[in-house]
């Protein structure tokens, strides 16, 4: 018996396939039931790996199998082909995008083709070709009438070597993962579009995938990023310019009590504000934005300050100052791009403090812990009594934070403390959404920010 060589009996039966159009979806009225299989679309790079080996043989098993089974199989492939890296490629290699793009995908398809795998060819585009894009474009156009789109200036990482915008988990030790350059923090002008404001709906949906892996749907409940807090403003004991007021926005209003500074992002209005006459500080902005910006790039690395000099009265308190530092872990994109800290119950905070030699005041101990109870290396980030906080004492956190409407800080801050504003507050990507209490429960106003 001969031995078996794939290159010639694969090719046969491959060739053999397609002069049949097995693999090419039938028409509508076929009277089979329809089944559709899509795998992600390849990068053309120039050829494929095992990766991509691994991907579409999963897929070519599920579309076989249901072909198998009797249904009319719809199963395309197409090309990821539009972006800065082809761009980059192309002026690497002195050619055209295009051409240097519609190459690769011919290499790509004939490596692909010698898998045997059962893709309808018929139906391959490349996302790079105008008869996709204009499609994409006229999607826009609706969007941007509906209102649903909107231009604004965001803090982006920008690779300055590939002249492209890098997500977070694309820089890897403060470089772009393709060239290994510094990744720099840039604020560019963009197009958004308002994903935002369908989030509760997509929250709510969530429960609904129940055949859906839990870890799955925890990702994208991350992904939305819904989270609910307080929306406050700590007026400044001297005004800067135009600014009489830092507004923060907290997860853990129980705390205020135990506040020991307020740090802003490098990238606030009010660092920019502040940096344009500190070369002090806008040196510290230059390496807060040469750092990694993924979450475990942020809350591993070392937590760094710069104090401004400058502080805040603290709005249960108009006699109580905070100092306010600019902190490399505080996010611009992130709610106001100011927060309060509370650095015994919150680990972040702690090292913060504890690096600068600020005050750590608990105001949530264990049930079974009494009023001496303190931190040493450790926040305290559990359930409890609360201790240290005025009225509140003897309430639990949860208790505490479900007073939507402040009345009980109502008294203390919302009226007659140089205008400062206290609400109950929801944020989701791009929006913060503020509810303010005015001391009875049914008279309530709400505005976004």
């Amino acid at each position: 018996m001969s031995r078996y060589d794939p290159s010639v009996s694969e090719s046969d039966w491959q060739s053999a396939w397609e002069a049949a159009d097995c693999f090419k979806a039938l028409g509508l009225d076929c009277g089979k039931p329809k089944y559709y299989v899509l795998e992600m679309f390849p990068y053309p790079s120039g050829r494929i790996h095992m990766g991509h080996v691994r991907n579409y043989a999963m897929g070519d098993v599920i579309a076989r199998f249901k072909m198998a089974q009797g249904y009319n199989v719809l199963h395309p492939m197409g090309w990821d082909a539009f972006g800065m890296p082809a761009e980059n490629a192309a002026i690497e290699k002195g050619t055209h995008p295009a051409t240097w793009t519609y190459e690769n995908i011919d290499a790509m398809r004939a490596q692909l083709k010698s898998l045997g795998l059962s893709f309808d060819w018929s139906r391959e585009f490349a996302t790079c070709d105008p008869s996709y894009y204009r499609h994409e474009q006229a999607m826009f156009l609706d969007f941007l009438e509906a209102g649903l789109v909107d231009r604004r200036e965001s803090i982006v990482n920008w690779d300055p070597v590939d002249h492209t915008v890098l997500a977070n988990e694309q820089v890897i030790d403060g470089k772009g993962w393709r060239s290994g350059a510094a990744v720099e923090q840039r604020a560019l002008t963009q197009w958004f579009l308002k994903i935002s404001d369908f989030s509760d709906d997509l929250l709510g949906a969530l429960d609904g995938l129940t055949r859906w892996p839990e870890k799955v749907r925890l990702m994208q409940a991350n992904w939305i990023g819904r989270s609910e807090g307080l929306a406050c403003r700590f007026e400044l004991a001297e005004p800067v310019g135009e600014f009489g007021d830092i507004e923060i926005y907290t997860t853990r209003p129980d705390t205020l009590y135990g506040a020991s500074f307020c740090a802003l992002s490098p990238d606030h209005p009010l660092t920019l504000e502040l940096a344009a006459t500190d070369t002090e500080l806008d040196d510290f902005r230059a390496m807060c934005a040469a750092r990694g910006t993924s979450e475990s790039d942020i809350e591993g690395g070392e937590k760094l300050g710069y104090d401004t000099g400058l502080f805040v009265r603290h709005p249960l308190d108009p006699d109580w100052l905070l100092p306010v530092y600019v902190a490399n872990f505080v996010l611009m994109g992130y709610g106001t791009g100011a927060i309060f800290a509370c650095p015994a119950h919150d680990q972040r905070d702690l090292d913060f403090a504890r690096k600068y030699d600020l005050p750590v005041r608990p105001v949530v101990r264990p049930a079974d812990a009494d009023s001496t109870f303190d931190i040493a290396d450790t926040a305290y980030t559990g359930d409890g009594i609360m201790f240290n906080s005025g009225d509140f004492d003897g309430l639990s956190p949860a208790t505490a934070r479900e007073l939507k409407s402040p009345v009980k800080f109502s008294a203390y801050a919302l009226f007659g403390m140089a205008g400062l504003l206290l609400g109950y507050a929801y944020i989701l990507p791009g929006r913060l959404r503020i509810s303010f209490g005015f001391i009875s429960e049914a008279h309530r106003v709400s505005r976004y920010l």
